[in-house]
């Protein structure tokens, strides 16, 4: 395998924040040495999350073997998987801001057409359903660990709790037309087909676009780690990726 110099379209203050959790997890479990040091280790990681490239092609860049590659960056994904938010904590967090908005997106995955909890009707397409809560200005506060595709949005968001968290806290969320009859604060468009809606009706759906579109902010930062444009990872990994991606991208945005 051709071996070239490449880069990572990461933040420096990512890297520095992985390292720094490297080295500490090396030292509470007495780790003396390591074919990478604790920088290079995060950089493997970052280069696999960020860029999507394959545990060849990584063992390949850091003259490692393939297996050393997999535990390096397993290892790595649950050290910051770990460090993520929970629903509790972001809610308690954005009870200041005047809203939040929620959105559901699809993570696609490599299953065959058996696989049918995981096919998604809405998206014609396998792959693992993950709720995302935006502040007003669209920046991605929290990811929902990842229910299989089938699932509804407004069944994955009741299942994470979504719902009973944001009407406790009273704070008013905007959803699109899958979180009709989610109750609480959660404010749905009106329904019905276009022209069958009143001069009214239709203005409040107009405001209420403008308002939830800035959630697509939050899923394409969420997607801009090529690695979740095609996992083809066991599906029980998946939402430890999807946290170790959240907390790394919270990092550089402090």
């Amino acid at each position: 395998m051709l071996v070239y110099p490449s880069g990572v379209e990461v933040s420096s203050s990512a890297l520095r924040f992985l390292a720094q959790q490297s080295r500490r997890h090396r030292r509470a479990i007495g780790s003396r040495w390591r074919r990478l040091s604790a920088g290079r280790q995060a950089l493997l990681t970052l280069a696999h999350l960020r860029m999507g490239h394959t545990y060849a092609q990584l063992a390949a860049g850091f003259d490692i073997g393939t297996t050393t590659a997999y535990r390096y960056v397993t290892e790595a994904v649950e050290l910051l998987a770990a460090l993520a938010p929970g629903l509790a904590d972001v809610v308690r967090t954005a009870s200041a801001k005047a809203y939040l908005i929620l959105d559901g997106t699809l993570l696609p995955i490599d299953r065959i057409a058996a696989d049918r909890p995981f096919y998604s009707g809405k998206h014609k397409r396998h792959g693992m359903n993950v709720q995302v809560i935006a502040d007003p200005f669209g920046r991605l506060l929290w990811a929902s660990p990842a229910l299989p595709g089938a699932v509804h949005d407004i069944r994955a968001a009741r299942e994470h709790g979504i719902v009973d968290a944001l009407t406790e806290a009273d704070i008013p969320c905007w959803a699109d037309k899958a979180y009709r009859g989610a109750g609480g604060t959660v404010r749905t468009p009106c329904w019905g087909r276009w022209e069958a809606l009143s001069a009214g009706q239709q203005a409040v759906n107009r405001s209420h676009a403008k308002i939830r579109a800035l959630v697509e902010q939050a899923v394409a930062t969420l997607k801009s780690w090529r690695l979740l444009r095609k996992l083809r990872c066991s599906t029980t990994r998946i939402t430890s990726l999807v946290q170790a991606i959240l907390i790394l991208h919270l990092t550089s945005s402090e």
